[in-house]
């Protein structure tokens, strides 16, 4: 059955927040009849009694479904799996901790099917937030914006709304959902809006996250912004430093052979090669180029023969 609107919620303890989380989107949805829904909650290995407060949710709720993991694989791994399950035309994901508001699905909604936009983000102007995590962010999302080129305030946020061949026709792996948009951007997928939205302070339990995800999100952003670029062609980006590379080597040992015998037909003092710290210089810049194209090389035929396959150990279902 095709629906207009999947939710794709993950969920990782947060036992508290679930039946009024899904009272509050059905709520929202009842006002809306003329468009069809489901709601997809992919438990990613929680360690409370999240798993059976979903089962006995999708008995009374027939548009939810949930999605199980054997263990915690990580917000990615659950969005993946979340967007490979989704029926509908435009897919919203949304935290489990209510921080984020079922009423901006509407609207969220419109904004894909009536506006155009492949991606609408979310943006948390007004957030409810330590300093300790809002200067971070900023700083974050600032450095993103730059090295993405794409015009998002708050790249991090979970509520978000994708037209459905969005999230077909990408890949989310190890900790890249903070980089949907990018990833998107770099297939082609450039319609991307933003939307301001309702940040509420946190009901239930507490976060699942530190301030080492800043880190962790920096790194990510340099990963994917390479892959994105050279995963096709490894060779232009390793190719390219190799040459570099191996042309110094080349021009460095040429002046100083050239340098030796200008000595010796001169009769001047002469150096011996080892003892010249640019005879060093030379090869390691030739052993460096030499290497680079190697790596290139491999990383070709990686690409050509390896393709990537994602796949996580779903344990239980439901409401399928």
């Amino acid at each position: 059955m095709k629906y207009n609107i999947s939710i794709v919620i993950p969920v990782f303890n947060e036992e508290e927040s679930l039946p009024e989380l899904t009272d509050w989107i059905n709520r929202v949805m009842a006002i809306h009849p003329l468009l069809s829904y489901e709601i997809l909650m992919i438990d990613d290995g929680s360690s409370d009694d999240s798993w059976n407060i979903i089962e006995e949710l999708s008995q009374k709720h027939i548009p939810l479904k949930g999605i199980k993991f054997s263990r915690n694989y990580g917000k990615s791994a659950a969005l993946h799996t979340g967007f490979k399950h989704a029926k509908g035309e435009v897919v919203i994901t949304m935290d489990a901790d209510m921080q984020d508001s079922p009423e901006e699905i509407p609207a969220l909604y419109d904004m894909v099917v009536k506006d155009g936009f492949d991606i609408v983000s979310g943006w948390k102007k007004k957030r409810h937030d330590p300093i300790s995590k809002t200067i971070p962010s900023k700083f974050f999302n600032f450095v993103t914006r730059k090295i993405s080129g794409i015009k998002l305030h708050d790249f991090n946020c979970g509520l978000k709304a994708y037209r459905s061949k969005v999230v077909k026709n990408i890949e989310v792996y190890g900790e890249m959902h903070r980089y949907i948009p990018v990833i998107a951007k770099w297939n082609g997928f450039r319609k991307i809006g933003e939307k301001v939205v309702q940040h509420r302070a946190r009901k239930y339990g507490e976060t699942k996250y530190g301030l080492e995800r800043f880190l962790y999100g920096f790194l990510d952003l340099l990963s994917i912004t390479f892959v994105s670029k050279f995963k096709k062609s490894p060779m232009h980006f390793f190719g390219a430093f190799g040459t570099l590379s191996f042309i110094a080597g080349f021009f460095i040992t040429i002046y100083i052979i050239g340098r030796k015998f200008y000595e010796i037909h001169y009769k001047l003092p002469v150096r011996e090669v080892t003892d010249q710290p640019l005879f060093f210089l030379a090869l390691v810049a030739l052993i460096v180029g030499v290497q680079l194209f190697l790596a290139g090389f491999v990383g070709e035929m990686i690409t050509m023969n390896s393709p990537r396959k994602i796949d996580y150990i779903v344990d239980e279902q439901t409401g399928f």
